[in-house]
């Protein structure tokens, strides 16, 4: 018994574990979904409002959705199984039959009928082996009429012609179905075209199979979503011979694609159409047709480097184009989606080498844009707007290698500010090539400081909110903030604002604004008049008149190193001058040893400055840093009294 349990156990691991097709995957978790209806049956999502059913992966099964659209679950015998009258589920193997009986029992009786019609019954009925892409019932009546007319009134030939191509004298299972592969047809050896995603979908020149491996005594019968036809022309013969893609056409051969689309190979090209182009201002599109950098970037950017089949979409994924960069490719509904736009107007037209998806909008990448264009397109319109009022449309417009720092439009809300507090650098940087403590220097000749920190990137007080936009000549950086480049030292900042006048007069006191003066990199949480307000006048004066202890107290609040508030993250820690270390954290504001900072980002050539409504303390107990004089505080009743001595006699 030990042994047979062994053997069965040894079955089951090589069952899991020999490799099997997506296809085969993907049915294999329907069967899964389907058990508790009974031996082999299958769970299908079935887009609702149509027919159209998809055998279910894990992530299909959890959202409900295929193309965004809500689908429900139902239930069909899995391929190769039917159902008995009163038992549970398909627990019987479809008897095998010929081709041609096959055929009237898997949806596909149209193609059945007209086998007949065209005579090719005999064949399909006799021996041999053959693998039969047969169109369904539904798409027999998709066609056209007037080309289903044309099939029709000549049986012998052109129905005859058609239905050949949908064969292939030889049997393939969806498991040999591989990706890439073709297979000539029994008619004239025409190639058909498969393509066998990661998502399970199988396609045969872009059809989908929709009941695959449907086995025959002399075949195999795979159900396909469309009648499909014979291809002998190139993708380049295709743009070449299509008046709808003269503009595509010229400014392939001027990019000199034209060779590339000529070669082996499986290309998924968004061809744009005239109409497309002519929605380009014509400054903006003369402009790329004459540069052939960017001319080569525009078209690279439509292009894929494998072949896509509209059918194989079923949500939204991201794919690199030949430009180096990715298109959402995606659905919604029976539409095909780019970037999340329902664009594509023909789709699935089907080359040697690649497949064609005409679009009514030409999409223009990053590398083809001037900084300008790159402005537009982001959420910066405010500061857009105030650069091209600051008489800088010229730069924005023109090929200067330069670095634009552009706040978000949220950035502006609630103050007025003029332009000169933003700024271009010189050069055309990525913010992947930033260093800490790196200066920049703008057009106007100011010094501008870079931060790096654990979690962010910062320029002076505004950090990057977003992915660099690279574009033909310059980059554009989206910061959180409203750039305000340093304007003096700590001290010149706490002078400047009256908000600190009493802080003043106590560094002065203190004997610290050399301190505050001199060249490095401070954070100085400050204390406002509103702080020392707040103690009694008694204890602040008695401070004010002890030079060590009131240096002390103000030595806490100025930490090591130089920390804007784009740097702080949930647990931050900075070492004061004097003390243990400050605990920083943020909930929509900063806080400092949880005393939250009113103001922040008040930047100085040698530093930084927080303001702060109250004193800052210790979180708890511990050995005082304050042992100028000799005296040691170690509990929090007599570290408040030192505060309240320094600040009264502001």
């Amino acid at each position: 018994m030990k042994v047979c349990v062994l053997v069965l156990g040894l079955s089951l691991v090589l069952t899991v574990c020999v490799a099997r097709s997506p296809y085969q995957a993907v049915l294999q978790h329907s069967r899964i979904r389907g058990r508790q209806q009974g031996p082999n049956v299958c769970a299908m999502q079935q887009l609702k409002g149509t027919n159209k059913k998809y055998f279910t992966n894990c992530k299909q099964w959890y959202h409900r959705k295929v193309c965004g659209k809500p689908t429900m679950i139902t239930y069909e015998c899995c391929p190769g199984y039917e159902k008995i009258p009163g038992e549970k589920g398909c627990p019987a193997a479809l008897p095998l039959v010929n081709i041609y009986n096959t055929l009237g029992v898997v949806g596909a009786s149209t193609t059945q009928m007209y086998s007949e019609r065209a005579q090719l019954k005999e064949e399909i009925e006799g021996p041999g082996s053959f693998t039969f892409f047969a169109p369904s019932n539904e798409a027999w009546a998709a066609l056209p009429t007037e080309i289903l007319d044309a099939l029709v009134s000549n049986v012998n030939i052109e129905l005859l012609n058609a239905l050949h191509y949908h064969m292939v004298s030889r049997r393939l299972t969806s498991e040999e179905l591989r990706h890439g592969s073709s297979f000539a047809s029994m008619y004239q050896d025409f190639h058909v075209h498969i393509h066998h995603y990661s998502n399970g979908i199988v396609t045969v020149n872009c059809a989908r199979l929709i009941k695959p491996d449907q086995h025959a005594t002399n075949g195999i019968v795979h159900v396909v979503d469309r009648v499909i036809t014979a291809v002998s022309n190139n993708v380049h013969m295709l743009i070449d011979v299509d008046d709808d893609l003269e503009t595509l056409r010229t400014a392939m051969a001027a990019a000199g694609l034209t060779t590339m689309l000529e070669t082996d190979g499986q290309y998924t090209i968004f061809a744009p159409t005239n109409d497309a182009f002519e929605k380009i201002p014509q400054e903006t599109l003369n402009r790329i047709l004459g540069d052939p950098v960017a001319l080569r970037d525009l078209l690279n950017y439509h292009i894929l480097n494998h072949m896509q089949c509209a059918e194989s979409i079923v949500s939204g994924t991201p794919m690199e184009t030949l430009q180096g960069t990715v298109l959402e490719v995606g659905c919604d509904g029976d539409q095909m989606t780019l970037n999340g736009k329902a664009i594509v107007t023909k789709k699935d037209q089907l080359g040697t080498n690649g497949v064609i998806h005409y679009i009514n909008e030409l999409l223009i990448p990053d590398s083809a844009k001037v900084l300008l264009e790159l402005a537009e397109d982001s959420s910066v319109a405010t500061a857009t707007k105030l650069f091209v009022e600051a008489g800088l449309s010229s730069h924005l417009t023109g090929s200067e290698a330069l670095t634009m720092l552009t706040p978000l439009d949220d950035a502006f809300k609630g103050s007025f500010i003029s332009p000169c507090g933003l700024s271009t650098d010189t050069q055309s940087l990525s913010s992947k090539s930033l260093y800490h403590g790196q200066e920049l220097e703008t057009l106007g000749g100011l010094k501008l400081r870079v931060f790096v920190y654990r979690n962010n990137l910062c320029i002076e007080n505004a950090c990057i909110a977003a992915h660099d936009k690279m574009g033909r000549y310059a980059s554009m950086f989206t910061v959180d903030k409203v750039l305000t480049p340093p304007m003096g030292t700590v001290m010149d900042v706490l002078k400047a604002d009256d908000r600190f006048s009493l802080l003043v007069g106590a560094v002065q006191t203190s004997g610290m604004t050399e301190l505050l003066n001199q060249q490095g990199a401070l954070t100085f949480f400050a204390p406002t008049n509103d702080a020392f307000n707040a103690l009694p006048r008694a204890e602040l004066n008695q401070l004010m008149r002890n030079r060590q202890e009131l240096s002390a107290v103000l030595r806490y609040h100025l930490g090591e190193g130089l920390l804007v508030s784009g740097g702080v993250g949930s647990h931050t820690r900075v070492k004061p001058l004097q003390g243990e270390k400050l605990e920083l954290g943020r909930n929509y504001t900063v806080y400092v040893n949880k005393v939250p900072v009113a103001d922040a980002d008040l930047m100085a050539t040698n530093g930084v400055v927080h303001a702060v409504n109250s004193m800052i303390r210790p979180l708890r107990k511990s050995s005082s840093p304050f042992r100028s004089t000799g005296r040691d505080f170690h509990c929090t009743e007599l570290f408040l009294q030192c505060f309240h001595e320094v600040t009264s006699s502001a």
